[in-house]
C-alpha cells in the first residue's frame, strides 16, 4: 500500500512489517459520563467498615454461696472493611484476628503490605475509593460485669488495646511503661526542622510547580457525545495549545473541545489544524485568559539518553499527574494508530521510562530544566490491548514525538490549518521483507511507484531499489524511512544509500512537500 511518502497507491498487503517497537497510540481517557466504569473525575470518601457486635458476657454460674462475676469476655477482633478492589490493584490479604493478650505481643504481617486507606481503580469504575483500615470495636449495650480489682481491669483494658491497635497499641504499651519507669521521652524530633520548607526551583517538585500552570486537560466529544480526555500545553502567549491529534480527532467535525487548567478553570476551545500523519494537533482558546505562561520549547536534537525527564498528564483521566524517568533511547522508529482506522503516524521517537498511560497524549514531556523535549504520544503494551487483554497502561515503554518536529508541525498549522509534508515521492513496500525499505515494484505503472519529476526519480531511484540510509542513519523498514523522512523540512538535501542488485549506491536528494492528508 502507499504511506505517507509516496504518490500512487500500490495493491500490497495493507499490514507494515514488524517495527520494533510496534506501539498504539494513547488512546483518549473517555469522557466522564460517557463510560462510568472507566472514568476517575474524583475519589469518593471510604466506605465505613462493617462492625460486629460483640458476644455478650456469659451469666454468672449459679452457687449456694455467693461468687464474683468472671471477667468479661474479650471483644471480638475488628471486621475490615473490603476496598473495592480494581482489576489492576493487588489483593492484600486481611489481616487476622489478635488473640487477647495481657501483655504486648509482636505483630505479624501475613497480609503486607497492608492495603493504603483508597485505592484509586485504574481501568474499572469511578474510582472508588477503599474502605478504612479497621473497625472500632463494638458492644451489644448491655452492662459490662466490674472487674474484681484494679489489676484485673488495666489487663481488659490492655488486651482490647492490643486488639483494636495493632503495632501501634503493642507500641503505645511499650511507650507508657517506659514513661512511668522514669527512663525519659520516647519522641523523636529533627533538631534542623525549617519553618517554611522551601524546594529548589530546580528540583521535581520545584519544575513541577512551574510547569503544571502551563498544562491543561482537553475534553474532546464529538456530535453524538463520544469522545474522551487528553493532555495538552500553551504553546504561546496568544492562547494555541499543542496536543495530539488522537486526542481531538473525534471533535475536528462539529464536536466540542474544552482545556481545563491546573487551577480548575475551564475553557471552550476550538481546533485550528492537525496533522494524522505527525499525530499533532494545535488548539485555540476562544476567550484566552491574560498572562498565559507558554512552556519553554528544548531542542531535542541535543537530548542525550540517560537524560531526566518529567511527564506530565491526565493519566485514566487524573489530571496534574507528574511522573519521572530518563531518555531510555532516541531515534525510535515507531509507527502508532489507535486502531480505529487504518491510518498510522509515524515518528523517530525519543523512549522515556517514565510512568505515561492513557490520558497522558498531548502532554509535555520536559528535561531537567523545565523545557519541553517532547509530546508523549504512544506506548509499547504488554499483549493485546494491555494486561489481561483489558486497557493498555504503563509497562516502562513510552514514546515522544520530538519538539523540534512538533514545533515545524505546530508553526504550519497556525499559518495554514493544514500539515506539510517532506516527501521523496515513491510508494514503499511496506510488507516487503527485506532489510531495508523496499520501492515497491508492482500494483501501478513504474512512473506512479517512483515518480520521475519528483525527489527520488531524479536523484534515479527504481522500482525494485531497497533504500538502507538516510540521513546518515540505518534504514530497516518502511516505517523507519517514513519516521526519518518526516524529521527533515521540505526543501533539506540529505543523503540517501540504496541497493540494486546488491550493489549499494549513495545519491543526495532534495525533499519535495505534500499539503495536508490523504
Amino acid at each position: 500500500m502507499s504511506t505517507e511518502n509516496e504518490g500512487t497507491a500500490a495493491p500490497t498487503p495493507p499490514a507494515a512489517p514488524p517495527v520494533e517497537p510496534v506501539t498504539q497510540q494513547l488512546p483518549p481517557t473517555p469522557a466522564p459520563g460517557t463510560e462510568p466504569t472507566q472514568q476517575f473525575p474524583r475519589t469518593p470518601e471510604a466506605q465505613p467498615a462493617a462492625v460486629q457486635p460483640a458476644a455478650p458476657a456469659p451469666a454468672p454460674p449459679q452457687a449456694p454461696a455467693p461468687a464474683p462475676a468472671p471477667a468479661p469476655a474479650p471483644a471480638p477482633a475488628p471486621a475490615y472493611a473490603e476496598s473495592p478492589v480494581p482489576p489492576v490493584t493487588p489483593a492484600y490479604a486481611e489481616a487476622p484476628a489478635a488473640a487477647p493478650a495481657p501483655a504486648p505481643q509482636a505483630m505479624g504481617a501475613e497480609g503486607w503490605p497492608p492495603p493504603p486507606p483508597a485505592a484509586p481503580a485504574y481501568g474499572a469504575g469511578g474510582g472508588q475509593g477503599g474502605g478504612g483500615w479497621g473497625a472500632s470495636l463494638a458492644t451489644d449495650g448491655a452492662p459490662q460485669p466490674k472487674g474484681r480489682s484494679k489489676g484485673g481491669l488495666i489487663a481488659g483494658v490492655l488486651a482490647a488495646a492490643l486488639i483494636a491497635g495493632g503495632v501501634g497499641g503493642g507500641v503505645g504499651y511499650w511507650a507508657a511503661d517506659r514513661s512511668a519507669n522514669g527512663s525519659g521521652s520516647t519522641t523523636v524530633s529533627a533538631g534542623n526542622t525549617p519553618k517554611d520548607l522551601k524546594r529548589d526551583p530546580g528540583s521535581v517538585a520545584g519544575l513541577a510547580a512551574g510547569a503544571l500552570p502551563s498544562v491543561v486537560t482537553i475534553e474532546a466529544s464529538a456530535g453524538d457525545g463520544e469522545g474522551g480526555t487528553g493532555t495538552g500545553f500553551v504553546y504561546d502567549q496568544q492562547g494555541h495549545i499543542l496536543t495530539n491529534n488522537h486526542v481531538v480527532a473525534s471533535a475536528a467535525n462539529g464536536g466540542k473541545v474544552s482545556a481545563t487548567f491546573s487551577d480548575g478553570k475551564k475553557y471552550e476551545a476550538e481546533v485550528i489544524g492537525r496533522a494524522q500523519g505527525y499525530d499533532v494537533a494545535v488548539l485555540k482558546l476562544k476567550n484566552p485568559p491574560s498572562g498565559l505562561k507558554p512552556l519553554p520549547l528544548g531542542d531535542s536534537d541535543k537530548v542525550a539518553v540517560g537524560d531526566s525527564t518529567i511527564a506530565i498528564g491526565a493519566p485514566f483521566g487524573l489530571s496534574n499527574t507528574v511522573t519521572t524517568g530518563i531518555v531510555s533511547a532516541k531515534n525510535r522508529p515507531v509507527a502508532s494508530g489507535d486502531g480505529s482506522s487504518g491510518k498510522n503516524s509515524y515518528m523517530s521517537a525519543l523512549q522515556t521510562d517514565a510512568s505515561i498511560n492513557p490520558g497522558n497524549s498531548g502532554g509535555p514531556l520536559l528535561d531537567s530544566r523545565g523545557a519541553v523535549i517532547g509530546i508523549n504520544s504512544a506506548i509499547q503494551s504488554a499483549g493485546n490491548g494491555g494486561f489481561g487483554g483489558g486497557q493498555a497502561g504503563s509497562i516502562g515503554l513510552g514514546f515522544a514525538i520530538p519538539v523540534n518536529q512538533a514545533k515545524n508541525v505546530a508553526e504550519s498549522l497556525i499559518k495554514t490549518g493544514k500539515p506539510v509534508y517532506p516527501v521523496i515521492s515513491v510508494s514503499v513496500d511496506l510488507a516487503a521483507k527485506t532489510d531495508g525499505a523496499k520501492i515497491s515494484e508492482t500494483g501501478a505503472s513504474a512512473n506512479d511507484l517512483v515518480d520521475p519529476s519528483g525527489p527520488a526519480g531524479k536523484a534515479g531511484l527504481k522500482p525494485g531499489d531497497v533504500i538502507t540510509e538516510f540521513g546518515g542513519k540505518p534504514i530497516d523498514s518502511g516505517p523507519t524511512l517514513i519516521s526519518e523522512i518526516w524529521t527533515y523540512k521540505p526543501g533539506d538535501t540529505v543523503k540517501l544509500t540504496y541497493l540494486r542488485g546488491g550493489k549499494p549506491t549513495t545519491v543526495d536528494i532534495t525533499l519535495g512537500s505534500r499539503v495536508g492528508d490523504k
